[in-house]
């Protein structure tokens, strides 16, 4: 049981972190679309606030990674529990992020300069991913 307890949490811990950065890259991903319809020339700008919240992704793997090697005969419910934890962190991280991600480059469509400013405040949902990263490579 404790085994089957483990591998769900590395699947929820991979799962989630992944499905949250599929919707908050198309969060932003759409509202790029609608962008680039109204001012084309900023696409790099588009694209680089759209792929921001696919790190979240990348966290929940290098969390998985790391956590690979463990016995999960005796710590198959802290993994379920460090699995759960990392994969909804950044599930809302990255979804949150696309959402933040999303307005900034509605407001660069509209012409104003806020694309450093957006950069900044979609860095803070990031903040608690890491945070998650780090304490599931801590326990």
């Amino acid at each position: 049981m404790n085994e089957i307890l483990g591998y769900l949490g590395l699947g929820l811990m991979l799962g989630l972190a992944g499905i949250g950065s599929c919707f908050g890259t198309t969060i932003a991903g759409n509202a790029a679309e609608g962008a680039l319809k109204k001012d084309p020339s900023k696409s790099a700008s588009y694209m680089i606030l759209s792929a921001l919240p696919a790190t979240q992704g990348l966290y929940g793997f290098v969390a998985f990674l790391m956590s690979m090697g463990r016995d999960f005969a005796t710590e198959g419910p802290l993994m379920l529990g460090i699995g759960l934890g990392v994969g909804l962190v950044c599930l809302f991280s990255a979804i949150r992020q696309g959402q933040v991600c999303a307005n900034g480059i509605a407001g660069i469509a509209q012409g104003h300069d806020v694309q450093t400013n957006t950069m900044i405040y979609a860095a803070l949902p990031e903040f608690y991913a890491i945070l998650a990263l780090v304490a599931a490579l801590m326990v």
